[in-house]
Order: C-alpha cells, then sequence, then structure tokens
C-alpha cells in the first residue's frame, strides 16, 4: 500500500502517468509492505527516476555498446581514460554529464561487462531526473568499473525480489557457470516492467530468457540452473530528491566524497552505508 505523511491520500492522477509508472503505482497499492512517503510529490519523483532509469537501460540496449571481460574494456578517449583493471576513469576536463551521456551517443566505441552497464544506467537515469546541473556538481570524477559508483547515488538493499519494481537492479546467479568464462558467473539486470529485463551482454528479455542464456554457459554437462536471487537494488530516491533541491544533505566534513565498492550485486559482497 502507499501512504503520504502529508497531502492527499488521492493524491495521484493515474491519467497523467506514463505506462511504466502506472504498473509500479498498482504494484505498491497491492502490496503487503508499506510505503510512506512524504508527499504526493515525492511519490512523483521515485515515479520519474524509476521511469528514467528504465529509459536509459533500453537506450544502452540500442547504442551499440560490446560486452567484453574487464581484460578488455574499451571507451571513447575524447572523455574516459582505461585503467589498468578494466575500468573507465572521466578524463580531466569533461563534464560527467557529457561522458555519461557519450557512452549512449557513440556505443560502438564502449565495451565493458555487465556490473559497469547496470551502474551507467543508473547514472544516465539520475542524470535525465536530476538534470545536467545537478548531476555535474555532485557526480564528479567519475570512475566506471564494477559496483564501484560516486557515494551519492545512495544504493539501498531491499531482500525481497517480489518486491522489485521497474528501475531496479537485480541478479541472476549462475552457480555452474564455465570457470573459464568468469564474465558468465551471473548478470546484473535492469527491471523493465512487465516481467522484462535487461542485462548487458543478453539484452531485453524475460527472466527465462536470462536463464536460458547463462544455462547456456554453464560447465558442460551440469544440471544446475541459473536463479534469480532475492537482493533488490535501487538508488535511494528521497536522498537524490533532497539533494536535488540542495537540502537535508550530510555536511561537508562528515560526508564521504570518494569512491568505494558499497554495494556488489549477487555472489560479490555487498555493504549498505
Amino acid at each position: 500500500m502507499i501512504t503520504f505523511l502529508t497531502g492527499s491520500q488521492d493524491g495521484i492522477d493515474m491519467s497523467t502517468l506514463s505506462g511504466v509508472e502506472r504498473e509500479i503505482v498498482e504494484k505498491k497499492r497491492r502490496s503487503p509492505e508499506n510505503y510512506v512517503y512524504e508527499s504526493p510529490a515525492a511519490l512523483a519523483f521515485e515515479l520519474n527516476m524509476r521511469r528514467r532509469i528504465v529509459e536509459a537501460a533500453v537506450a544502452l540496449d540500442a547504442s551499440g555498446v560490446t560486452f567484453v571481460p574487464f581484460e578488455t574494456t574499451r571507451g571513447n578517449r575524447n572523455f574516459w581514460s582505461r585503467t589498468r583493471e578494466g575500468g573507465l576513469r572521466l578524463n580531466d576536463g569533461v563534464l560527467p554529464s557529457d561522458g555519461i551521456n557519450d557512452i549512449f551517443r557513440n556505443g560502438r566505441l564502449y565495451a565493458f561487462e555487465c556490473a559497469t552497464a547496470a551502474v551507467i544506467v543508473l547514472y544516465k537515469g539520475v542524470l535525465d531526473a536530476l538534470g545536467e546541473e545537478v548531476f555535474n556538481s555532485y557526480f564528479k570524477n567519475l570512475l566506471l568499473y564494477d559496483w564501484q559508483y560516486d557515494s551519492d547515488l545512495q544504493l539501498t538493499a531491499v531482500n525481497n525480489r517480489e518486491e522489485a519494481y521497474p528501475g531496479d537492479v537485480q541478479y541472476f546467479k549462475n552457480p555452474d557457470h564455465d570457470p573459464n568464462k568468469p564474465e558468465w558467473q551471473g548478470e546484473n539486470v535492469i527491471v523493465l516492467g512487465r516481467g522484462m529485463y535487461f542485462g548487458h551482454g543478453i539484452g531485453i528479455t524475460t527472466a527465462e530468457g536470462i536463464i536460458s542464456a547463462l544455462n547456456r554457459e554453464r560447465v558442460p554437462g551440469s544440471r544446475t540452473s541459473a536463479y534469480l536471487l532475492d537482493e533488490t537494488f535501487h538508488p535511494d530516491f528521497e536522498y537524490l530528491r533532497r539533494l536535488s533541491a540542495g537540502r537535508s544533505l550530510p555536511s561537508a566534513a562528515v560526508r564521504y566524497t570518494g569512491y568505494a565498492v558499497i554495494a556488489r550485486i549477487g555472489s560479490h559482497n555487498y555493504r549498505i552505508s
């Protein structure tokens, strides 16, 4: 169910929502969980950002980017420099918004694996929802590598796959993957809605399609199928809403401004702060 602390409890005009946004509202209204929002405006912000993340996933799938392991990561050298580990670091003097947008405009110049792709999709969704000025103010010195990301992304974990919504990140684990192909140990996916997912290297398909693709990369003779984990991740939408308004942010003295592996999906360890 959905509850507002302020404003009308009927403050959602369903006629103005996109299909993805309507699906989210209808599912949350049916959910046994109680989703509490400060106001209808707070819910509207989340719906918009979730829609933007879904749109970013679809756009990345159509961009021409290539799936490769870390060893062969590449990017547009006008915007990004490859690190020794296989990450992409934003070049000095390049605006973060320009660096992210170039991936979608010149996708054929880029190649990376699925965790990096998921973070890129989240960045693009946040960029499109917050606008370039806010994004460039907070998401500086970007490094695209595995599940390392800017602390302002503020990922939140929910250990219940039944409460996954469009715009969330989930993980399909492949426990019997071919040891010679560690890149197929699992697939980070973006939930698109209506039973569809985007997984970089696999594309847009159903859960069955993701599992089938992973199962083709198992140890020969294995009967242990890939499967969807319970963990579901998404940005802290209320934090980003307040960030976009320039209010209720931690002080500069205590707020972490560097990079760390805050969450690692699936077979990786993760920590949410």
